[in-house]
C-alpha cells in the first residue's frame, strides 16, 4: 500500500472529504490537520488528504460528482 495524496482542503473540508470516503469504504488519512491548529493558522495551510494509490482514481470520482475537487 502507498499512499497517494488526494487533495489539499481547509482543515473542515479535509474531515468532510474523509467521512464522504469512508461511506463508500475508501480508507483515508488527513494529513498536517493538528500543525495548523498548532500554530494557530488553521485556515492557511492546506491539509492533505491521502488515500491508497489504488483507490485514488474511485476518491477521485466521488469528490468529482460531489464538486468537491477544483482544478
Amino acid at each position: 500500500m502507498a499512499l497517494a495524496e488526494l487533495g489539499r482542503f481547509n482543515r473542515q473540508e479535509a474531515f468532510i472529504v474523509q467521512g464522504r470516503l469512508e461511506d463508500d469504504d475508501i480508507p483515508s488519512f488527513v494529513f498536517d490537520a493538528g500543525a495548523s491548529i498548532a500554530d494557530g493558522s488553521y485556515l492557511l495551510i492546506p491539509v492533505r488528504v491521502m488515500v491508497d494509490d489504488e483507490n485514488l482514481a474511485a476518491a477521485r470520482a466521488i469528490l468529482d460528482a460531489a464538486g468537491a475537487l477544483k482544478p
